[in-house]
């Protein structure tokens, strides 16, 4: 009877798990005919993702950033919104994915087995999902606290994971990763945890670092709370221990590293004496020998500790602005990463520490637009994200960067590359820029300050480009404002310029297409409209100047013949949501479309009825921009922050 209660509690102490995925008798057959399944699925379809571009962490102002590596050391691993992104440390263009949550992901950490990652959630889901698949199956699924997870722990046999942040009624639990049961408790802190390690050696030890000021012990497992250590003046940020599990490090606000010993917390040292850095720290990473120690903080350096000498070996001066604090860090193999608060990951140079050996750049917010053009024989992908940020990308490596001196300071809403080669941009800072893709330099010369907010802007030939803005059209020729016309009777949405130069056209929220003439330093109104389904969202003229295709807010798009006098040519439907963009394959025969159902569309002109769906091509996030490389090349962004290059074939 006492057992039979015992065995209920064990199993009521283990908290509520959320998913449990299929049985471990059919666990592997399973898994096994998916992989049958999906490769199958592939050899069909008529499109393929040939690249991903993946974000950059998303990061926030004096708060820690936590990156995972694999225990391989090939891979390492953060997050972004509901993104988990894991990218190749010696080539990070290549990148994967992992976009099943539903909230915000706060943190994730391979399990030491490599199988597996367990990822955490603002809301305070656990997902452990498969790292051997594509479609990175989901295992289990848990909630140990109501509350944002901030760090997790796996112990070195995979089997036990400890998990802590901002519960309601407690910060911490540590379960197993099969059952959810608890296998001890975390306990000794009165605010929010931010960090937790597991010793990965025998016998196991947690140690936690917190917000009130203190890191914690435990002994286990069941794991039980021992003491508490009380030397940092202020938050402690980030708890590691040593690969060989004998000893810790614990570093916070304060800008102090302390050194324990692994096995019973003793305290050893204070890295640098009074302080290790004249900043908070926010990240330590051991090296995997044990003997040395990366650490990243405020001050915009980073070091390397030999721990033994107490000593630095080596002072990584990141930069002077802001942007230049350090807020995580990773010591894998022979490759030391820290992430900055702009975002960008450095890989740094032990022999040179006062450059990177290389430095990742990318989006950290929603990429809002999107342009490609060739140069010099190389295509490049221009996108532009919501805080004014614009970067390219090499299309075919994936190398990347942004544009130097001072930009859009708001979100990027439209760009197109002129026939001169030049990046013409427009924000929500009230600004019409003109970029030279080759210069790579912002100018501050060439830049059109609008009256009101422009929303869009198309290029022509001629040196012509047209800015939509609230309740205003605006004619630029040589990068000079020119004619501006008011009182339009209608909200314009977008426009597009005919390839000939000669015809613009301008889409409302009215339902309808309005078409201009360019006359000289002037537009024309033709008094021609054309009636679409909804409020117009996006439109674009074919190459060949043969086709304007239109799309709107009612899931239509329509596709007008120019040369018949704009005789409607066909109305397209397939998308379940609003459509936002569309983009002309070069073939002419070909457009593509992208929605908020997260699906994009590539269609065929001569027939409604043969198309190319690719569904959840960004899952959780609508589709924000398309272009086309090639006719067999399609790009897609969206507000995941990452850009995609798909491969489609037609029948």
């Amino acid at each position: 009877m006492v057992k039979a209660e015992q065995g209920r509690a064990g199993k009521a102490s283990g908290f509520m798990r959320l998913a449990k995925i299929r049985s471990a008798g059919s666990k592997e057959r399973s898994k096994q005919s998916d992989s049958r399944r999906s490769q199958k699925r592939s050899a069909n379809m008529p499109y393929e993702l040939k690249k991903v571009f993946a974000s950059l962490p998303q990061v926030e102002r004096g708060v820690a950033k936590v990156l995972g590596g694999d225990p391989k050391g090939n891979h390492f691993l953060y997050t972004n919104g509901k993104c988990v992104i894991i990218r190749n440390i010696e080539n990070p263009a290549i990148a994967d994915i992992y976009t099943e949550h539903a909230h915000q992901v706060s943190v994730a950490k391979y399990a030491p087995s490599g199988f597996y990652i367990a990822s955490g959630d603002v809301s305070g889901k656990l997902r452990i999902w498969d790292t051997t698949q594509k479609e990175h199956l989901l295992k289990y699924e848990y909630q140990p606290f109501a509350g944002k997870i901030k760090d997790i722990s796996w112990t070195e046999d995979s089997k036990r994971i400890a998990a802590v942040g901002e519960g309601r009624e407690k910060f911490g639990a540590v379960f197993l990763w099969d059952t959810g049961s608890s296998v001890g408790e975390i306990t000794g802190h009165s605010k929010v945890i931010n960090s937790v390690d597991v010793k990965q050696t025998r016998p196991y030890r947690i140690v936690t670092g917190s917000d009130d000021n203190c890191g914690a012990f435990f002994e286990g497992p069941p794991f039980k709370f021992k003491f508490t250590m009380m030397d940092h003046s202020r938050f402690v940020n980030c708890v590691r221990f040593s690969p060989d599990g004998n000893r810790f490090a614990s570093a916070g606000a304060d800008g102090q590293i302390f050194i324990y010993d692994g096995k019973n917390g003793e305290k050893i040292s204070a890295l640098g004496g009074e302080k290790a850095h004249d900043g908070g720290i926010y990240a330590v990473s051991w090296s995997p020998d044990s003997t040395r120690l990366l650490s990243a903080s405020g001050d915009k350096t980073a070091k390397i500790w030999d721990v033994a000498n107490n000593s630095v070996v080596t002072t990584f001066n990141m930069g002077s602005d802001v942007l230049d604090q350090q807020l995580g860090c990773l010591w894998q193999k022979d490759h030391l990463l820290t992430v900055s608060l702009s975002g960008y990951i450095n890989y740094l140079d032990k022999n040179n520490p006062n450059r990177p050996l290389r430095t990742i750049k990318g989006h950290s917010k929603s990429i809002q637009c999107l342009t490609v053009h060739k140069n010099d024989g190389r295509s490049y992908i221009y996108s532009g994200s919501h805080d004014g940020h614009i970067n390219y990308w090499d299309a075919e490596t994936g190398e990347n960067g942004a544009f130097g001196g001072k930009g859009h300071s708001n979100l990027v809403s439209r760009m197109a590359v002129d026939e001169s080669d030049q990046l013409v941009s427009c924000g929500m800072d009230d600004t019409v820029r003109f970029t030279s893709v080759t210069k790579k330099e912002y100018s501050a010369s060439d830049l059109v300050k609008m009256d009101v907010q422009p929303k869009c802007i198309a290029v022509g030939p001629g040196g012509y480009a047209v800015a939509v803005c609230i309740g205003q059209l605006v004619l630029l020729k040589d990068k000079k404002k020119g004619f501006g016309m008011d009182n339009l009777g209608y909200e314009p949405e977008v426009a597009a310029v005919h390839p000939g130069g000669v015809t613009v056209a301008v889409g409302g929220s009215d339902g309808k297409v309005h078409l201009y003439s360019i006359q000289g330093n002037t537009l024309k109104d033709d008094g021609k409209t054309l009636e679409v389904k909804g409020p117009v969202t996006d439109l674009a003229y074919s190459h060949d100047g043969a086709h304007l295709a239109v799309c709107d807010a009612n899931k239509a798009v329509t596709v007008f013949t120019v040369a018949d006098g704009y005789a409607e040519k066909g109305v397209f439907y397939g998308h379940h949501a609003k459509v936002v963009c569309v983009a002309w394959s070069p073939d002419n025969e070909h457009f593509a479309t992208g929605g908020m159902d997260m699906m994009v569309s590539v269609w065929t002109v001569s027939n409604s009825d043969t198309r190319i769906k690719m569904p959840d091509s960004h899952r959780m996030h609508h589709v924000s921009s398309v272009a086309w490389l090639d006719e067999h090349t399609l790009i897609t962004t969206s507000h995941d922050s990452s850009v995609k290059q798909w491969t489609v074939t037609y029948k």
